[in-house]
C-alpha cells in the first residue's frame, strides 16, 4: 500500500497545491499525495497553476478541499506549510510522522501581476528544494 503524505495549509488555494504537485512529480508513485486546508478557499489561485506549468507541472484540475475529508482515512505523514494550518492539525488515522516547514503565502503578493509572479515563482522555487529533498530521502530510505 502506497503510504499517504497530506499537505495541509489553511486556504488549499497556493502553496499546498504547489507542494503537492512538486511533490508528486518528484515522488512518482512512491507516495499518495494529496493536499488540504483548515478553512478551503474553495479555488487554486490561477498564479498557482501558472507558476507550476513554468516548470512542466499540470495543477489545473486540482480543486480545495477541507482538511476533515482525509479524518476516516489513512494518512502517514502530515506536512504543514503555513502556521495557521500547524496549529488547526488534527491527528489523523495511522499518522506516523508531522512536519512543518512554512513558507510565505503569495496570494497576499500585491503589484502588477508581473510583481505578484514573481513572489508565486520564488515561493514555487523554495516549495521545490524543500518537497525535492524530501521525497529523495524518501527514496533512499526504501
Amino acid at each position: 500500500m502506497t503510504p499517504t503524505v497530506l499537505i495541509l495549509c489553511t486556504g488549499n488555494s497556493c502553496r499546498s497545491h504547489m507542494a503537492e504537485g512538486i511533490l508528486r512529480a518528484a515522488a512518482g508513485d512512491l507516495l499518495d499525495v494529496q493536499s488540504a486546508g483548515s478553512k478551503p478557499a474553495g479555488y487554486v489561485h490561477p498564479l498557482a497553476i501558472k507558476a507550476l506549468a513554468e516548470i512542466g507541472i499540470d495543477i489545473s484540475a486540482h480543486h480545495s478541499k477541507h482538511m476533515d475529508e482525509f479524518l476516516s482515512q489513512d494518512v502517514e505523514t502530515v506536512i504543514t506549510v503555513c502556521g495557521n494550518a500547524d496549529q488547526a492539525c488534527p491527528m489523523f488515522p495511522g499518522q506516523l510522522n508531522r512536519h512543518h516547514w512554512g513558507f510565505d503565502d503569495p496570494a497576499h503578493a500585491t503589484g502588477t501581476e508581473d510583481e505578484q509572479m514573481a513572489v508565486f515563482r520564488r515561493v514555487r522555487d523554495e516549495i521545490r528544494k524543500v518537497f525535492e529533498a524530501y521525497a529523495a530521502g524518501r527514496r533512499d530510505a526504501k
